[in-house]
C-alpha cells in the first residue's frame, strides 16, 4: 500500500496502544503483547477494556 496509508495506520495503532496502556493493559487476550498486535486486534482489545470499565451498579448504566 501507499506510504501515506502506512503512516496513518501506524499513528492509529499508536493511539490505541496509548489508550490501552493507560488502562494498564499490556497483553491481548491471545497472549501477544499489544505492541505486536495489528490495528483490528487493538480495536477489539479496547472495546473489551471499555466494557470492563463500565460500572454496572450505577443507576445511569442500567439498560432496562
Amino acid at each position: 500500500m501507499g506510504i501515506l496509508y502506512e503512516s496513518v495506520m501506524q499513528q492509529k495503532r499508536n493511539i490505541l496502544i496509548k489508550r490501552l496502556s493507560e488502562l494498564n493493559i499490556s497483553r491481548a487476550q491471545s497472549g501477544k503483547s499489544i505492541d505486536e498486535c495489528d490495528y483490528e486486534e487493538l480495536k477489539y482489545e479496547l472495546v473489551l477494556a471499555s466494557f470492563r470499565e463500565i460500572d454496572a451498579e450505577a443507576a445511569q448504566n442500567n439498560w432496562f
